[in-house]
């Protein structure tokens, strides 16, 4: 492939599934011989996009306000002047503007379109516009089958289905148990000292996570008999405080308030997993894919989740023991004991890794360029 000048849009870069992958696909281009260019307000990951040989233009293509259409000119001009050949926008606004700075250039120069929904978005007008790539990525099977019952109008045939993926180099698989490692999960938490069960629910502190649910299983696990703690890395962020509290008060009447840490996010996710027997994965909300499930499977963890979603496809593929019925408690809770009772081998390998993502990325800018 020719060296080609790629542009990704965004709102910006702080942190989230959309932001890494920006960056993955950003450290791929470099890689191969290609320039990468990143337009968004910035953010913490900004250092880590320039440390990769990407570069970044300042624009805040985000904002939510008339203002933002200020933007196109600007946008436009940087088009021409660093003569690109992708625009590959991943968020709803951020790609409304990119449509308006590409509708006034002249088609031979025009760069190309490509999209990534990396959502399952409220059907509407508005969001109708991550389908107007000339090549749309879709993060996984639920999302193409989203996209084309709500977008009916959609061409399947410019439809990718690029899976997320993991470098397994960062998630190693680590016998089980790990005692070294439940050791320091005892250093992160009083609450997670002991030899009993841990189960594991990262994700941020909100109610879509299913934090609640989590917290109602601890609780009939302990009723059984059996030690059970629980850890929620990356629940207790700053402006989270009312919610955690109130998770606090379900736990203080379901006699777990002991057995249990909320904690702050942890750079140390893969040794998280390590030291847990059983990771969760409980979403309200149907998600586009499910990287929690790829990272515990790949450190050699059982995961229980609702089964809808990308997490639903995921685990019937990988781990069809941990696909729950959504909402189902009584069904949770046998499955937990279940699975820490006899926990099923794990796949000896992660079909959906960084490399493949990554590869399959840059084959899709290939095909509207070659």
């Amino acid at each position: 492939m020719r060296r080609l000048t790629v542009v990704q849009l965004l709102p910006a870069l702080e942190s989230g599934g959309v932001e890494r992958s920006t960056l993955e696909i950003a450290a791929a281009l470099v890689e191969a011989g290609h320039r990468a260019i990143v337009v968004s307000a910035g953010g913490r990951l900004l250092p880590a996009l320039l440390a990769i040989g990407a570069e970044h233009v300042h624009l805040d293509i985000g904002r939510k306000s008339l203002l933002v259409l200020r933007h196109v000119p600007a946008l436009r001009a940087l088009l021409v002047r660093e003569r690109v050949d992708i625009v590959h926008a991943r968020s709803r606004l951020p790609a409304w503007l990119g449509v308006l700075a590409l509708r006034g250039l002249r088609a031979p120069s025009r760069p190309r379109l490509v999209t990534t929904v990396h959502g399952l978005n409220s059907p509407s007008r508005y969001s109708a516009v991550m389908t107007r790539g000339e090549r749309v990525i879709c993060v996984s099977d639920t999302v193409r089958r989203y996209v084309l019952e709500h977008y009916p109008a959609t061409d399947p045939s410019r439809l990718r289905v690029i899976a997320r993926g993991i470098d397994p180099a960062q998630f190693p698989r680590e016998s089980h148990p790990d005692r070294e490692a439940r050791a320091w999960a005892a250093t992160q938490h009083p609450a997670l000292a002991g030899d009993g069960p841990l189960l594991l629910l990262p994700g941020r502190g909100t109610r879509l996570k299913g934090h609640a649910d989590a917290l109602t299983l601890l609780a009939a696990l302990r009723a059984d008999g059996d030690d059970a703690r629980l850890w929620l890395p990356g629940a207790r962020e700053p402006g989270r405080e009312a919610y955690i509290a109130s998770l606090e008060t379900q736990a203080a009447a379901l006699g777990i308030a002991d057995a249990l840490a909320f904690t702050a996010p942890t750079a140390q996710i893969a040794r998280a997993y390590a030291a847990s027997d059983l990771v969760l994965q409980l979403s309200r909300k149907p998600e586009a894919f499910g990287r929690t499930v790829l990272e515990a499977l790949s450190v050699g963890r059982p995961v229980l989740g609702w089964a809808h979603g990308g997490v639903g496809e995921l685990l019937q593929g990988l781990q069809p023991q941990g696909a729950v019925a959504p909402f189902d408690q009584a069904a949770l809770h046998a499955g937990a004991r279940a699975l820490i009772a006899r926990p099923p081998q794990p796949p000896v390998t992660i079909p959906h890794t960084l490399r493949a993502m990554q590869e399959a990325t840059l084959a899709v800018y290939a095909e509207l360029t070659d």
